[in-house]
Parts: structure tokens; C-alpha cells; sequence
């Protein structure tokens, strides 16, 4: 919502004259989006309408905050409903432009406060108060259909979402958690979910970069499996589409990857599918949504890494990472059907069991 680190320029959708603010939203506009992002997720929609659209603002616009910018700062107490309108003038507007929004997230990071690129603090008592008194209360008066989800930040700082979801107001206009993979592990989300069972968890944001090393396909297909099997509903990588010098770039990261790369430095244009790309396409492939993760066990001893999934239609799919550096033979055994499979070191193999079929990979 607005711009990001990879954003070619600062820019909010009420941005007002300096010492000017706008509570109402009169200057509210969503037309710089117009020219390339909404085209791009209509584009998007059209190929495949099941895309959940998630929204985030790296930061709201500079004059609700303390900083009186985009970089910098906190929510000024007098913002809290001018920002729960900006957030209800979002949703309708995208809707009206044809990109309906899945949900949104209160902040991008809270607990980060950039000083190169847009973002803002916000603390957990403070987002509780803005989802149980401001943004919840809102959507539910302006009828929208798009989850709320709290946190938006890293399994470390799990503690955030557990308080605002301890509060029975916040928790009810809540749909549940997002998170981000640059600290912790994926178990805190287990635990979570344990605390609060009737809450769904998202994986929102994780970037692969130049700072990887070794097998990338083993990096990020385990953490597909990982982020699945300890309760995350998505994982979403970040970006989408960088070019080759991993850009554009506000501020931030210099060295990131996207799921692919753009080189523009030549002609015509190059699109490069990166390692996000393949490790992605291995899960979302075959496992489509509304799909329920099933339970799949593995020796203690295998190095083995896997996770299921039930389709809607009856189908099952099963997804394995060999992380070793030998192969590993192994049996599937599912109902009444076996198959034996070799899987070679520091690889991935999908396999989908069509409803009432034979096995096939």
C-alpha cells in the first residue's frame, strides 16, 4: 500500500503539502497505482482468479505520523481513525479498479523502524488498540470482505501477536497472524496456533538473496515444507520480479532475489525463472487453494523432509526434499497403494495422487 524498499519513489496515497494534513481522506487516490501495478494484477487475476491479494503499507502517509514522513516514526495518537479510513478507502478503491483484496496487514514489520525507506513502529498495544477501536470496527461498518491479519513480522517476536490476540475484541475482528522469516523458526507459528486454534497464520513476506549459500532449491523448499507444516496457510516470497541488479531499490536491501529476474540490460528483455520459482511451482503446482495439510511420518532416522496435502477434489499431494548429500531411497505408503522412490541428494520431488488413480510424479 503505497511504496516499499523496491518502490521507485516514496509516495502514499494521500500525500498533502508539508505542516498539511488530511483526515478525511478528500485527497485520498489511488492513480499512480493506475499506470502499472493494477494493470499487472488484473493481468494477474484474469490467468488465475483464485490469487489471494495480501496488503501491507510500509508506512502510512507522513502526516500521521510523529515523523512527519514516510521514513521515520509512529502512529500520532490523533491518526489512529484517519488511518483506519485510508485503509477502508484502499480496499474499496482496488475493488472498484477489479483487484478485490484477500486481506491486509495494520503495518509491514512494526518492530522495524528503517531510516533509508519507508516503515514505521508500532507497538503490539498499540495495534491492538488500532484493530479492536479503529480498523476492525470500520471494516465491519463499511461491509468489507477482507481479513484483518496482525503482525506482519518475524517468528522471534511471536510474543506481539500472542498479546493482541489475548485481547477478546482484537481477536474477534482478527482473522489471525502474519509473519516473516528473518528471525526465528517456523515452530513458533505451532505454538501460536496452539494458544489460539481457531486462528489461521500466513507466512507473508521471505526473500532469498545473494547472502544464501549452498543448495538454494534445498533452502527454500525446506521452507515451504517447514512454514506448512507448523500451521502456515501461504508462504509468500519477496519480490515477485527483480531486475539483474536487484532492483528497483529505495533503500534497504541491495542484494535480494526475486521469484524471477527481469534483465533489461540487453534486447530484447529477458524473464529468468530463479530457485524461488522452481521451489514454489513444486507446491502451488499441485496443491490448490483450500487444500488441507494431512499428517505424513517419516523414520526419526531419515534425513527425509516432506509434508501432504488433500486436495478439495479428493487428490493428495506429496512433497519431499532430500537435504543430504546421498540419496535416499524410500517407500510411500498411503491406503492401500505403495511406490518406492530414490531421491537425489540436495533435491525435490512432488508427487500427486490424482482422486481414485495410480500414483504418478
Amino acid at each position: 500500500m503505497g511504496s516499499s524498499d523496491f518502490s521507485t519513489a516514496d509516495y502514499s496515497y494521500d500525500d498533502v503539502s508539508a505542516g498539511e494534513s488530511d483526515p478525511e481522506m478528500k485527497h485520498f487516490t489511488i492513480d499512480r497505482d493506475r499506470q502499472y501495478i493494477l494493470p499487472v494484477l488484473r493481468e494477474a487475476l484474469a490467468v488465475n482468479p483464485k490469487l489471494k491479494i495480501i496488503a501491507s503499507p510500509w508506512s502510512p502517509p507522513g502526516w500521521m505520523k510523529t515523523s512527519g514522513s514516510m521514513i521515520g516514526g509512529t502512529l500520532l495518537p490523533s491518526s489512529f481513525a484517519p488511518l483506519a479510513r485510508y485503509f477502508v478507502r484502499f480496499v474499496q478503491s482496488y475493488e472498484a479498479a477489479g483487484v478485490p483484496i484477500f486481506a491486509v496487514t495494520p503495518q509491514n514489520e512494526p518492530r522495524n523502524i528503517p531510516s533509508d525507506y519507508p516503515g514505521m513502529g508500532m507497538t503490539a498495544e498499540e495495534q491492538t488498540v488500532f484493530i479492536r477501536e479503529h480498523l476492525g470496527p470500520a471494516f465491519r461498518d463499511a461491509h468489507l470482505k477482507a481479513k484483518i491479519m496482525a503482525f506482519d513480522h518475524n517468528w522471534d517476536l511471536i510474543d506481539f501477536p500472542e498479546k493482541i490476540l489475548s485481547d477478546p475484541k482484537a481477536a474477534e475482528l482478527s482473522a489471525g497472524t502474519a509473519t516473516h522469516c528473518y528471525g526465528g523458526s517456523p515452530d513458533a507459528q505451532t505454538k501460536l496456533h496452539d494458544h489460539f486454534p481457531a486462528k489461521g497464520i500466513w507466512l507473508t513476506e521471505c526473500s532469498g538473496g545473494e547472502w544464501q549459500k549452498g543448495n538454494l532449491l534445498v533452502a527454500q523448499a525446506n521452507l515451504i515444507i517447514e512454514t506448512t507444516r507448523n500451521w502456515g496457510q501461504s508462504v509468500v516470497l519477496w519480490n515477485l520480479a527483480l531486475d539483474q541488479n536487484h532492483g528497483p531499490h529505495l533503500g534497504g536491501c541491495t542484494n535480494c532475489r526475486g521469484v524471477v529476474t527481469i534483465d533489461h540490460s540487453k534486447s530484447p528483455t529477458t524473464v529468468t525463472p530463479t530457485v524461488d520459482f522452481t521451489a514454489l511451482a513444486h507446491a502451488s503446482n499441485f496443491v490448490a487453494p483450500g487444500a488441507l495439510r494431512i499428517d505424513s511420518i517419516a523414520s526419526e532416522e531419515s534425513p527425509l523432509k516432506h509434508v501432504a496435502f488433500r486436495n478439495s477434489d479428493g487428490s493428495i499431494v506429496l512433497l519431499a526434499l532430500n537435504p543430504s548429500e546421498s540419496a535416499i531411497i524410500f517407500s510411500i505408503a498411503w491406503q492401500s497403494q505403495y511406490a518406492t522412490y530414490t531421491l537425489q541428494p540436495g533435491a525435490v520431488v512432488t508427487f500427486h495422487w490424482p482422486p481414485k488413480s495410480r500414483t504418478r510424479h
